[in-house]
């Protein structure tokens, strides 16, 4: 599923095995099968999948990532939240705010929820899955450090990427068996398996709906594996002219420019 600009406004779109949307109305959490077909999805305007009330984010919940960063690895899973407004679709630009210098990558697997979850169980949690996607969670590290919590460094315009579709939680038969990558101007940075996770997805949803409701449309950005920007050697910050490919096998590649 899709979401694209048409005359101005936001429609749904389900693309076909021959890669042409057809126009499935204008709720993307319950598209209507069917629609008339609109021609290749490369030439429709794509905007972010789902437009979420929150972005749930899940801090070092990949071993090797915590041991690059040297920061101790979390007891329970380490939550912040991105605000709606950083949210931006495949093709976007992520643009470098002002006063940062150290804006990184974060490839992520992005969980979408389907129906209102509030303390829900581990074991009933993937049912309240409506499907997956590719999230870049953008940070300025300086700002981030700086502040002594995460919340403007991540939340910046433009620094969450979304995309490029949503797939169906029936179509990705395991969550925790997918390969998350990332790219930057074609040179491989990132890539593991979710099976890495620290926090499956299934107990993330149930540790986050203790207390905060995920409603539908709602994502949780589930952490990023090693090979960010800042643990390189010397480390290596996002520039203008970048271009930025975050892929989850089964899902696709979601792919941004860096301008100022």
């Amino acid at each position: 599923m899709i979401r694209f600009l048409r005359d101005g406004h936001a429609r749904v779109g389900v693309v076909d095995d021959h890669g042409v949307v057809r126009d499935a109305g204008d709720d993307p959490l319950r598209p209507s099968p069917g629609g008339r077909a609109l021609g290749p999805v490369g030439e429709v305007e794509l905007l972010a999948p789902v437009a979420p009330s929150k972005v749930v984010c899940v801090g070092l919940n990949y071993v090797f990532h915590g041991v690059e960063t040297g920061l101790a690895l979390p007891d329970a899973p380490l939550l912040f939240a991105k605000f709606p407004t950083s949210v931006v679709g495949p093709g976007a630009a992520i643009v470098l705010p002002l006063g940062s210098t150290q804006v990184d990558y974060e490839a992520e697997l992005g969980v979408v929820i389907g129906r209102r979850a509030s303390d829900v169980s581990s074991a009933d949690a993937l049912s309240y899955v409506w499907g997956y996607t590719c999230v870049n969670d953008v940070s300025a590290r300086d700002l981030q450090f700086a502040d002594g919590q995460w919340v403007r460094g991540k939340s910046q315009d433009t620094f969450c990427p979304v995309g490029p579709a949503v797939v169906t939680a029936e179509e990705i038969e395991d969550p925790q068996a997918l390969e998350v990558s990332c790219r930057v101007n074609g040179e491989l940075r990132q890539r593991a398996s979710t099976a890495d996770m620290i926090f499956g997805v299934a107990e993330l949803i149930a540790y986050i709906s203790r207390g905060i409701t995920l409603e539908p449309g709602d994502v949780i950005a589930t952490g990023t594996p090693a090979g960010v920007g800042m643990s390189m050697e010397p480390p290596c910050y996002l520039a203008a002219g970048d271009v930025v490919d975050v892929s989850v096998s089964g899902i696709g590649t979601l792919r941004n420019r860096v301008v100022t």
